[in-house]
């Protein structure tokens, strides 16, 4: 499975940004997709979740109200529309899938198989 994240930039405080992440591969009712994002000199950390099958999604405490996670089935693609940006959400953005996951592992980055090349978003204050 290969993934393609896109929809990157740089944004005002306070602004959007919509991206995007297209699987290879018809994302079955099996796969949980997710972004994780990796400021300067930080660890990579799970941003949302979104289970295929139900649609069930999980967020970081840090981005809810601000994000929203939603997805084409026809188009084999998920989006992350981020709202209200800040500049402490200054970080590459990962999209990630796995088809064998549980949702206790889902916010775990290494439980995750497939991942996309990252997005940089940078906010400016």
């Amino acid at each position: 499975v290969q993934l393609q994240a896109s929809g990157g930039g740089l944004v005002q405080a306070g602004g959007s940004l919509r991206l995007s992440c297209t699987a290879s591969v018809r994302t079955s009712s099996r796969f949980i997709m997710a972004w994780f994002r990796q400021a300067p000199g930080k660890e990579r950390e799970f941003v949302v979740a979104l289970n295929w099958s139900g649609g069930s999604t999980y967020y970081a405490d840090s981005v809810k109200g601000r994000f929203t996670i939603s997805r084409d089935n026809a188009k084999n693609t998920m989006y992350l529309q981020m709202n209200n940006l800040k500049p402490e959400d200054t970080a590459v953005y990962y999209c990630a899938a796995d088809s064998r996951l549980i949702v206790s592992s889902i916010r775990l980055d290494y439980e995750y198989d497939y991942w996309g090349q990252g997005t940089l978003v940078t906010v400016s204050s």
